[in-house]
């Protein structure tokens, strides 16, 4: 080691959230060595941390570090990942830590763990949530790798992560390798659900109930005082409360109506289904954004084909929706964490899904009131099936029920999509229904393909010879 080696971790990738880690990991005594390609963002870095140590490539990095080193990766995922991992490891010695804190796939984090492994070099899949504020002053960390390996940097994780209400650090090790990874990806497909579900409240008092924006905004600031309470009903009422510089008016009807994503909903989606674990409601959410985008599309069929006829509005069209927001919100939550508990059992992770639930009470994009309840359901029964068993949970459903099909049933009338809403309601509803329709199912693929069926009173797997 050179004898100026006195940084206790390097940060390489020193974009927006790269730069906010390092500053947070600096506000609290670390001492911060910085590296990026770009030399506009290595001058930021220097602005924003005057004591921080900026480096003119890799070499210069590894140099400044102490040992044990550590090394966090902030830069796109994919190819770039591969690029460094390749660069480093070489210069890396048995016992040195390698973070990488964007969104991975996990299958890509379980592949480079392995590889690090073999030159004794710890891998760590962080999970990050809390985007740009949530790195400068506390984010939500869920990190996959070894005991030995997340032990040597937790003080350093432990220090920068959120505080949830109790005091609790949002960070822990949820499992070996990419079960980092794993759980933000499903904290993304709950966050891409619970947005689309609120949106899709906005849009239904807005074009159905004809609320303004001033009474919206009161109603989304009631909702976030009670069971709704969560970052995303916090921002949806600041937005519903924002006007546009340029007219005036509500910022919302100046806003194109096409939403854009990075990805990490529709690995969540399909995750999902390679697990054979129904999440439905990420799903459409996934579905919704893509069919927005065809806006040139819709504009031609909303000229071309009109609406249905106007259909009575409940008087509790308001109440109705919140109603649907929250038991749609619990309906994501069980199918996310059902995924998280399927990934684990296929992975041998033996994920704590009440440390999830845990860290998922502070910094993160899906904090809310809600997690608390899940937190405690996870504390007195560790090996629920599904959340909605819980009895205080069940109960909100419960009670919620009427209000949610009202709402739904009110869209579905008025022709207003809602395929958050509408397929949070049939998950509830085929996940407590005895006995399905795949009886018909099973039946029509043996018919055309032979493929055989499971009959209820024995058994095995039979066949039939279908008469035409």
């Amino acid at each position: 080691m050179a004898q100026n080696s006195v940084a206790d971790i390097g940060v390489i990738g020193l974009g927006v959230m790269g730069r906010n880690l390092a500053a947070n990991l600096a506000d609290h005594g670390a001492a911060v060595a910085g590296y990026d390609l770009d030399e506009g963002r290595r001058a930021a870095f220097l602005a924003a941390m005057p004591a921080g140590i900026v480096c003119a490539g890799v070499p210069e990095l590894l140099a400044a570090l102490k040992a044990p080193r550590v090394v966090l990766l902030m830069v796109p995922a994919g190819a770039a990942v591969d690029a460094l991992l390749g660069v480093l490891l070489p210069d890396l010695q048995a016992g040195d830590v390698l973070i990488d804190g964007g969104n991975s796939h996990y299958a890509d984090t379980r592949r480079r763990a392995a590889l690090a492994a073999e030159a004794g070099v710890h891998f760590v899949g962080l999970g990050v949530s809390g985007g740009e504020e949530g790195a400068r002053h506390g984010p939500a960390l869920m990190a996959g790798g070894t005991p030995e390996g997340i032990g040597r940097v937790a003080p350093l994780l432990q220090a920068i992560a959120a505080r949830a209400g109790d005091g609790a650090p949002c960070f822990a090790r949820v499992g070996p390798d990419g079960a980092g990874h794993f759980v933000k990806m499903i904290h993304n497909g709950i966050e891409y659900a619970d947005m689309q579900l609120i949106a899709e409240g906005y849009h239904l008092l807005r074009h159905l109930g004809g609320l303004g924006y001033e009474r919206l905004a009161e109603t989304f600031a009631e909702w976030n005082r009670g069971e709704l309470a969560s970052y995303l009903m916090e921002i949806t009422t600041d937005i519903l409360r924002t006007a546009d510089p340029a007219t005036g008016g509500p910022i919302l009807e100046v806003i194109q109506d096409a939403a854009g994503q990075k990805g990490t909903g529709h690995w969540a989606t399909t995750t999902a289904m390679e697990l054979g674990m129904p999440a439905p409601t990420i799903a459409e959410a996934v579905h919704a954004r893509c069919l927005s985008a065809l806006k040139a599309e819709r504009l031609r069929a909303a000229a071309a084909f009109p609406p249905p006829p106007a259909a009575a509005v409940p008087g509790d069209l308001a109440a109705a929706v919140g109603d649907a927001l929250l038991c749609g919100r619990i309906a994501v939550y069980a199918q996310g964490f059902a995924v998280i508990a399927a990934g684990s059992a296929r992975f041998g992770w033996d994920v704590d899904l009440a440390a999830v639930a845990s860290v998922w009470r502070g910094g993160c994009i899906i904090r809310a009131r809600l997690v608390d309840r899940i937190l405690d359901a996870l504390t007195r029964a560790p090996d629920l099936p599904n959340l909605m068993f819980d009895p205080d949970i069940g109960a909100l459903l419960a009670r919620g029920e009427a209000g949610w099909r009202r709402a739904v049933g009110a869209a579905v009338a008025a022709g207003q999509p809602v395929p958050a809403m509408a397929s949070a309601l049939a998950y509830w509803d085929g996940y407590r229904s005895g006995r399905l329709w795949a009886n018909m199912i099973q039946a029509q693929r043996d018919y055309f393909g032979a493929h055989g069926y499971e009959r209820i009173d024995r058994p095995g797997m039979v066949h039939t010879q279908w008469t035409p």
